[in-house]
Parts: C-alpha cells; sequence; structure tokens
C-alpha cells in the first residue's frame, strides 16, 4: 500500500507543502508571531524532512538534523497558544488547497496528522523546553492515524 508520503508526491510534494505552509503562517499576524526571533534559511527543507519522514517516507529528518526531542523542544517553553495553533492549521489546510492537494482522504490523513502534532506533541511542555525528555523518537502516521512504536 501507498504511504500518505508517497501518496502528498514524496519528497518534491512534502516540499511544496512546506512551502506553501510556510509562505502562509508569514502572512498571519498570529501565526508570524512564533518566527518573530527568525528562522533558518532551511526551516522548509527541514519541515518537509519532518513531516515526511512522519508520514511514512525516508529517515532524512533524524537522519540528518535530530530527533522528536529536538523538535519538541524547539517548540516548547512558550506558553499556551491555543489561537496561534488554531491558525497554523487553518494556514496548513490552506496551503494542502495551494499546492492543487484535490484527494479528500489525503487531505483529511494530512489534516489530522497536522493539527494531532500541532496540538499534541509540539504543545504538551508549555513551561519549559527542559521538561522534553530525552530519546523521543519522530510519531509514524498512517493511513489509520498514529501508529504504536515498534518495541525493540
Amino acid at each position: 500500500m501507498q504511504t500518505v508520503y508517497e501518496a502528498a508526491g514524496g519528497a518534491d510534494g512534502m516540499l511544496r507543502l512546506a512551502h506553501a505552509w510556510h509562505e502562509r503562517v508569514m502572512a498571519d499576524e498570529i501565526v508570524s508571531h512564533a518566527f518573530s526571533h527568525g528562522f533558518r534559511p532551511d526551516h522548509s527543507e527541514r519541515l518537509a524532512a519532518y513531516w515526511g519522514e512522519a508520514l511514512g517516507g525516508p529517515v532524512a529528518y533524524s537522519g540528518t538534523y535530530g530527533d522528536e526531542t529536538s523538535v519538541v523542544r524547539l517548540h516548547s517553553g512558550n506558553g499556551q497558544h491555543e489561537e496561534m495553533d488554531r491558525r497554523a492549521i487553518a494556514c496548513f489546510d490552506e496551503a494542502l488547497a495551494d499546492i492543487g492537494l484535490a484527494d479528500d482522504r489525503l487531505r483529511a490523513v494530512l489534516h489530522d496528522y497536522f493539527a494531532w502534532a500541532t496540538t499534541v506533541p509540539m504543545a504538551q511542555y508549555h513551561g519549559s523546553a527542559d521538561d522534553v525528555p530525552s530519546g523521543l523518537v519522530i510519531p509514524q502516521w498512517s493511513w489509520d492515524g498514529l501508529q504504536e512504536a515498534a518495541e525493540s
């Protein structure tokens, strides 16, 4: 069966989506605040690699940039921000349309993944990035939603 990553266009599809989402959030007066401290020039490439790995693609993010702990720490210690999260999710949905993703099932799965990732792992540690445990692995998402981590 084709992975969500493959159905979304693989590495190229993830990069198009990451660019479209980043453009949307930078234009949003609330969500853009998250980037007010600046961002890496390769933000979209890193984001595409992260999403790709989470959606069944190659181990491009954790093999090059870091693990889930580093990503969650980057998003932690900023207090609660439900409105920003809602708007980031809306920007994601708009970015899906921007890149021409018309398949309703694929759009729904991608929406569900992004909404979950935004409101659960990336929003767990409001107080401090120091609270994020070490050794987290990038959660895997499939057509059926969140996949249980394999036992070692």
